[in-house]
């Protein structure tokens, strides 16, 4: 209950402030957590950024105001922290599919967007295996893409980027240089940014003498990770696995857990065990909650 509270306490700050700036760090302290931890919980519960959610919030309180008030558009964009009427105008446009203007006309279709609250749901069905662990320091290459958490956007988008690999060589040459490592893949996920986007690298632990420049380098410091083990699998029933476990760790583990997200890169390690079977482990980087 502490938990679902302090999301909702956060949650009642947004709207309390949706007509002026919005303190990204002010959010985060109602739920007694870091900054990038809340953004990444958010994204994975919600399934859109907090900045998008934010903005579907005013452009919804925005289209209300239009449709009850004589307010002038530039004033209402003014107020709902847009810079100029055309900013406005634009941001609109794309949210609701006609212009200020035209949202005034009684019979127009406009989209509303509801504030979200935290509730309790009973599950507990399925347990979630994992372990806390202390690891050095290590380094990876290979190749990347960015993808978007919007709308569930990167759970279509990163098979399509192993396809691409496969089809123009990038996994071959990825393990080539990798020089014989066991692992059959990693998969590492970083960069993350306020709009729901971040960098997604197929890769392996860089070998001794490096790597030439035609691939991308990210070195991990020494850190404490939760593992989530997911399989044995086969075949694309270890996709929809992976899946499933992501979507389960924000809302499930971390509330409980004592831990928050580090800030650092997640990382999905691909093993084979032979016979077309396969494990996967959900690498997240932890720190202690304050």
């Amino acid at each position: 209950m502490e938990w679902l509270d302090r999301m909702n306490e956060a949650l009642e700050y947004i709207e309390d402030n949706i007509e002026g700036n919005i303190d990204y760090d002010e959010i985060a302290k109602k739920a007694y957590c870091s900054t990038y931890h809340f953004q990444r919980m958010f994204s994975f519960i919600i399934g859109i950024p907090l900045s998008e959610y934010i903005r579907r919030r005013k452009l919804t309180l925005a289209a209300f105001e239009l449709q009850n008030s004589d307010i002038k558009i530039i004033d209402l964009g003014m107020k709902y922290g847009y810079e100029s009427p055309d900013a406005f105008r634009r941001a609109f446009q794309r949210h609701h599919g006609v212009t200020p203007t035209e949202a005034r006309k009684l019979g127009v279709q406009l989209k509303s967007y509801s504030r979200i609250s935290f509730h309790i749901s009973i599950r507990g069905d399925e347990c979630m295996n994992f372990k806390i662990e202390k690891k050095d320091a290590f380094s990876v290459f290979g190749l990347e893409k960015t993808v978007s958490l919007v709308d569930g956007e990167c759970y279509k988008q990163i098979p399509e980027f192993w396809m691409e690999l496969d089809k123009n060589g990038g996994l071959e040459r990825i393990s080539k240089a990798a020089k014989g490592n066991e692992v059959m893949f990693n998969a590492a996920k970083y960069g993350h940014e306020k709009d729901g986007t971040f960098k997604y690298m197929v890769c392996k632990s860089t070998p001794e003498g490096g790597v030439d420049d035609k691939f991308v380098k990210l070195d991990v410091p020494e850190c404490t990770w939760v593992v989530f083990p997911i399989g044995p699998y086969t075949g694309e029933e270890g996709t929809k696995m992976i899946h499933a476990t992501w979507k389960r760790i924000y809302p499930e583990w971390f509330p409980t857990s004592g831990y928050e997200h580090s800030g650092g890169p997640e990382f999905e390690m691909y093993y084979s065990l032979g016979e077309d079977k396969f494990i996967t482990e959900i690498w997240i980087p932890v720190i202690k909650n304050k």
